[in-house]
């Protein structure tokens, strides 16, 4: 007779361990934690731009948003892991221009870096030559018979006119008084640590040619990309009462999908 063996017993699976609920101070840290690294990363290593004027048209358009590389053309620090590199000739930069404005603060500017330090610039009908070689420059908006200014298209053949200002403060004046120091044989010579900026938008470009030019230590760094681009009248930079503040947002909320450059979105700066 065999013998019967009882069937094998079925492991009782543990009880499932719940997940403690997060208490109020984790909650308030982890908001704590994602803030901090953000004002981080807009503080050290990025900035939003907003372009409000056509002085580089067609690169960057009125109510272009940009996201600003503010690690790349800092000066180099103790920290080895980031990369740094030195302003290049055509890049497209965002500086402090050297000029006080009339609130007695330095404005935010985007040009495109063209005379590096040394460089022999001049231009003629529009064409930018620098130490001798005329510039292949697509990007700039080029020069005709209708818009040509012997100011703006054979510079530094006319000097800049002198405008009233404190010499002291870096103001035009200063720059037409400093300005015939740095002419030798027809060219324009960027000195030591100085940058030579211009708009691609020449004739619409209060540039380097008007100011002088902008010291390394003005560069703030430079646009990667276009997150956002909105359609915005050229005089909006202009409207700044609150009347008109609140009736740009209200125009922005009703008009955001229609006039939105969506095919500029995450468009590339170069």
């Amino acid at each position: 007779m065999s013998k019967k063996t009882a069937p094998p017993s079925k492991a009782i699976p543990a009880p499932a361990k719940e997940k403690a609920a997060e208490t109020p101070f984790e909650a308030l840290a982890s908001i704590c934690s994602v803030l901090v690294i953000g004002l981080f990363i807009l503080t050290f290593l990025s900035q939003n731009f907003v372009i409000p004027s056509g002085s580089m048209e067609n690169t960057l358009l009125i109510g272009d948003h940009l996201m600003v590389d503010r690690i790349t053309l800092a000066p180099p620090s103790s920290l080895p892991l980031l990369h740094y590199r030195e302003p290049q000739r055509n890049d497209v930069v965002v500086f402090h221009k050297p000029v006080l404005s009339a609130d007695g603060d330095y404005m935010t500017l985007v040009k495109r870096l063209i005379g590096l330090p040394g460089d022999h610039i001049h231009l003629r009908n529009g064409v930018v030559i620098i130490n001798g070689v005329a510039q292949d420059q697509s990007f700039a908006v080029p020069t005709t018979p209708e818009n040509h200014d012997d100011f703006l298209d054979e510079f530094p053949s006319v000097p800049p006119t002198e405008t009233p200002g404190d010499p002291n403060l870096g103001t035009p004046e200063a720059w037409a008084v400093d300005f015939p120091n740095h002419i030798q044989n027809g060219d324009l010579v960027v000195p030591p640590g100085m940058y030579f900026m211009m708009g691609d938008n020449r004739h619409r470009s209060l540039d380097s040619r008007y100011w002088g030019f902008v010291p390394r230590e003005n560069i703030i760094g430079r646009p990667l990309f276009n997150y956002w681009s909105f359609k915005t009248p050229d005089d909006q930079m202009n409207k700044t009462s609150l009347t008109d503040q609140l009736a740009w947002i209200g125009h922005v909320a009703l008009h955001f999908f229609t006039d939105t450059r969506w095919s500029r979105t995450l468009h590339v700066v170069h």
